[in-house]
C-alpha cells in the first residue's frame, strides 16, 4: 500500500504530549525527558512542564496492519509509521496511578499517550516499565461505560438493561427528574490492562446486582459528614479507586462490551440502583474514547460542550484516608 493510500484513509484524533514536556524532577536521570525504555530508570521523579502543550495526532490503521499518522494531524506527518515503543506506569503523589504510552515517529521524534490525565507540578514516581501491547490501537484509550447487563432505572421506576435502551427513553437523574437519552454508544474492548472491567460486588454500595463499569467510571457518593479536605459531602469517586481485591475487584480477561450514555447534561444516573455518572460530553473526555464512539458523539452534537456542577473529586489517597468502611455498605450476612 503507497502512503498516499494510507494519507487518504479516514483517521481518528487523540491529545499526545512532547517526550520533552516530562522531565525527571529528581532521580539518576535528573533533568532529562522522558526516554525509551533501556533509558528510563524506576525510582525515578517526574514532573509535566507547566508549558506544555498537548498536541493532535491523528492516527489510521490501514488494512495492512500498523498504524500512521493521518492529515490534518499536528504532530509527525501524513503516512509516517507510528511506533509503540513502551507503556509506563508512573504512581502520583496523591497515590493514583497513571500509565503512559511512548511513542516514536520518524527522525527520532517521541510523544508521549497519558492513558490517565495528568496536571502540571504534580511528581510522578516512574514505577514500572513494560513493553508496548502490540494490539492496542492509540484510539482504544479510556472510555467512561456501564458493561453489559448493567440495570439502568427509568423515569417510571422500572428497570432495564442498558443495551436494551434506545434514544428517547427516559431515564430518571438525580438533579433533573425524567431526561431523555440523546445517544448511546456501543463498542467491544479486550479486557485487558487498562480497558478490564471493575466489578463491584451486589451490596458493596448497596447495589442491587453486580455493577460492572470502566475503569474511570465514576461512582456519585454521598457522606453524611463532609470530610476535611473536600469542599462537599458529595463524591465524585472514579471505579478504580475502591477496588479492593475482594468487595470490588478489576477482572481480565475475554472481551467486554461497554455501553455509554448521552444526555443533554451531565447528569447522575442510577445503574444497578446507585448513581453513577453518565458520560461527559467534553473535548477531554471524547479525545480519550474509542474512535467509533467519538467520532459518532462529535457528528452528532457538533459544538456540545458539557460541564460537571455536583460532587468534588476524590482521588486515592483521600480514599485510602477515609477508609473503605465508609463507603462501602455494611455486609449482610
Amino acid at each position: 500500500m503507497s502512503d498516499s493510500e494510507h494519507i487518504s484513509l479516514p483517521g481518528h484524533a487523540c491529545q499526545v504530549l512532547s517526550a520533552a514536556d516530562l522531565f525527571v524532577s529528581l532521580g539518576v536521570n535528573a533533568g532529562d525527558e522522558l526516554g525509551g525504555p533501556d533509558e528510563v530508570c524506576p525510582g525515578d521523579i517526574y514532573q509535566l512542564d507547566p508549558d506544555h502543550a498537548p498536541l493532535r495526532l491523528v492516527v489510521t490503521r490501514p488494512e495492512g496492519g500498523g498504524q500512521r499518522v493521518g492529515a490534518g494531524s499536528a504532530a509527525g506527518h501524513p503516512g509516517e509509521p507510528i511506533q509503540l515503543e513502551a507503556r509506563y506506569a508512573l504512581m502520583a503523589s496523591d497515590g493514583d496511578q497513571v500509565e503512559l504510552l511512548l511513542l516514536s515517529l520518524p527522525g527520532g521524534h517521541r510523544f508521549v499517550l497519558p492513558l490517565s490525565p495528568m496536571a502540571a507540578r504534580t511528581d510522578y514516581t516512574l514505577l514500572k516499565v513494560e513493553e508496548a501491547p502490540e494490539d492496542t490501537g492509540l484510539s482504544d484509550l479510556l472510555c467512561v461505560s456501564f458493561a453489559r447487563g448493567t440495570m439502568i432505572t427509568l423515569a417510571t421506576g422500572v428497570q432495564r438493561p442498558i443495551e436494551a435502551l434506545a434514544s428517547g427513553d427516559a431515564v430518571l437523574t438525580r438533579d433533573h427528574g425524567a431526561q431523555p437519552i440523546r445517544w448511546i454508544g456501543h463498542t467491544t474492548l479486550r479486557a485487558v490492562g487498562v480497558f478490564a472491567p471493575v466489578v463491584i460486588t451486589a451490596g458493596t454500595l448497596g447495589n442491587a446486582g453486580d455493577l460492572i463499569v470502566s475503569q474511570h467510571h465514576r461512582m456519585f457518593l454521598y457522606q453524611r459528614t463532609r470530610q476535611a479536605g473536600v469542599p462537599t459531602a458529595e463524591l465524585l469517586v472514579q471505579a478504580k479507586h475502591l477496588v479492593d481485591g475482594e468487595r470490588v475487584f478489576i477482572r481480565e480477561g475475554g472481551f467486554v462490551d461497554y455501553f455509554s450514555l448521552v444526555f443533554d447534561r451531565h447528569e447522575i444516573i442510577y445503574a444497578e440502583g446507585v448513581p453513577a455518572e453518565s458520560l461527559m460530553v467534553n473535548d477531554a473526555t471524547l479525545n480519550r474514547l474509542p474512535p467509533e464512539l467519538s467520532e459518532d458523539v462529535k457528528r452528532r452534537f457538533p459544538g456540545l460542550s458539557q460541564h460537571q456542577h455536583f460532587g468534588s473529586e476524590a482521588g486515592r489517597k483521600f480514599l485510602d484516608q477515609l477508609g473503605p468502611a465508609a463507603l462501602y455498605q455494611p455486609r449482610r450476612d
